[in-house]
């Protein structure tokens, strides 16, 4: 089945009645910026908000950006609905980018001297103490110069692949045997951690990048280094559905390794970048229309995050402890005597997520239930809700998953889950081609008194087990009857594109 959503705009309505999507969505992650500027955060907090900014603006870029350049260049005239073509919106969102990272940057220069001050360094730039860079040249030796591979760039060495996100150092080298001129690149493997801690009561961290470039002396023995410069690729990452796909599983398969490959969208430089390794770099990379963003700072900023996990819970907000649903413990933990008796409204992330996972746990464990149905769009890496839906299947209940394919970024650990839940014995759903499954529903079919019960919750959040402790979402848990068959057709519709009908809510 298929669907159309027109966004272009009515020629009869004013276009100044809307607001931009794109440039829209780039003052939202303003906003989140300016979290991080807020004196009144604990330290580590801001820089928390300072990584989110910079991911989700990675995210824009390898989405909304490469959209909106694929349709630039095939000339699309089609306007939104504030009346920008294609090539309107992509000027006015690089324009938008550029002052956006320029407040990354100051905000980045702004945190590092306050959290110096509280005793957690980044070594990026300045001196470090002799015993911090003993340590380091050691660990370099022993845990990073192993994992690296310098490839030569001339004729006989094409210039390497970068994949998306990758970040590499390129290195203008002089052969001291015979003063021949050199450039070699190294890309960070992404199993290294993007920041590495020097241990001691002082919190000192280095960038995987610079560590390599301070240490070029071990990688390139006999070279002198004339000048090195660090760079970041994203590409496009964006996953068209093609209306003639007859397997999805397959054709996610494809496009998330076909992803890693995508055109470049952006290619970001330090300020500092050799002159000659650059001219080199920008000839090679391809860039055609791409963004070229030069940084004075640290590229990647989403990789802060390493620096947030720092043990300080000084500089953290005070852990909250949310509350388990009073009606449960009143009923000695028993979600469905608690649901029978009322039906019950949840307020997270104040009220625990557990009692959802406990929901299914129960479900999965009580001899009575005899089939589950659940939608599942973003479970996360680690899911008791998915482990419980693959102990109820082993346990021989009828179970049935939806798993939303298209759920952006999480397309290759949906793709895993829906594999381990097929193992199980799990009936694996994948929707839609043209929608996405966002409903959150979980069904339990209970044998109660000689007929069959169903419970079911409804939710606005993911089933997920990091993003249900900060976000605010409501969960509701009824028995009722009439809603409870709209559950029903519900699950129909998305398994079987039976079209719900007479729905009695």
């Amino acid at each position: 089945m298929s669907t159309q959503l027109d966004s272009r705009a009515d020629a009869s309505t004013p276009v100044d009645r809307y607001f931009n999507r794109e440039l829209s969505w780039l003052a939202f992650n303003e906003r989140v910026l300016a979290e991080a500027r807020n004196a009144r955060y604990p330290l580590l907090e801001r820089l928390r908000f300072l990584s989110i900014s910079g991911s989700n603006l990675d995210e824009f870029i390898m989405i909304r950006v490469a959209g909106l350049a694929g349709q630039a260049q095939r000339n699309i005239a089609t306007t939104s609905l504030d009346g920008r073509t294609p090539s309107q919106q992509l000027a006015a969102v690089r324009s938008a980018i550029a002052d956006l990272e320029v407040q990354q940057q100051q905000t980045w220069r702004e945190l590092r001297p306050l959290l110096a001050g509280k005793g957690i360094h980044v070594a990026d730039e300045g001196r470090i103490d002799a015993a911090a860079a003993k340590w380091l040249r050691e660990h370099f030796i022993d845990n990073i110069a192993p994992v690296i591979t310098p490839q030569a760039i001339d004729p006989a060495h094409p210039f390497p692949f970068v994949a998306n996100e990758g970040i590499g150092v390129l290195f203008n080298l002089t052969r001291l045997a015979d003063d021949e001129q050199v450039v070699e690149m190294i890309l960070v493997p992404t199993a290294l951690p993007r920041f590495v801690r020097v241990p001691g009561d002082e919190a000192i961290f280095i960038s995987i990048e610079n560590l390599i470039c301070r240490h070029a002396d071990i990688i390139f023995p006999g070279f002198r280094v004339e000048g090195d410069g660090v760079f970041r690729v994203l590409r496009d990452s964006d996953i068209e559905i093609e209306e003639e796909a007859e397997d999805l599983v397959r054709f996610f398969r494809t496009a998330i390794q076909r992803r890693r490959r995508g055109k470049v969208i952006m290619l970001e430089l330090q300020d500092d970048f050799d002159p000659d390794a650059e001219q080199l770099l920008l000839a090679q990379v391809g860039l055609d229309d791409a963004i070229l963003m030069r940084t004075d700072g640290t590229i990647g900023l989403s990789g802060l995050s390493a620096i947030v996990e720092e043990e300080r819970p000084d500089l953290k907000w005070e852990p909250y402890m949310p509350r388990y649903p009073e009606r449960v413990l009143e009923h000695d933990g028993d979600c469905f005597a608690s649901i029978r008796e009322k039906d019950i409204v949840i307020h997270h992330p104040y009220e625990s997520f557990e009692v959802v996972v406990d929901f299914i746990r129960q479900a999965a464990a009580d001899p009575e239930v005899v089939a589950i149905k659940q939608t599942l769009y973003r479970a996360g890496k680690q899911s008791a809700v998915i482990a419980a839906l693959i102990a109820a299947a082993e346990a021989g209940k009828a179970v049935t998953a939806v798993v939303e394919l298209k759920a952006r970024f999480d397309e290759e650990q949906n793709l895993l889950w829906a594999n381990q839940l097929e193992r199980a014995g799990v009936q694996v759903i994948y929707g839609f081609v043209d929608w996405k499954t966002h409903a959150k529903v979980s069904m339990v079919v209970r044998r109660e008194e000689g007929h069959l019960r169903t419970y079911c919750h409804f939710g606005t959040g993911n089933y997920h087990p990091l993003t249900s402790k900060i976000y605010t979402d409501l969960s509701f848990f009824t028995a009722d009857p009439k809603l409870s068959r709209d559950a029903a057709k519900l699950f129909n519709f998305i398994t079987g594109y039976v079209e719900p009908r007479n729905l009695e809510m």
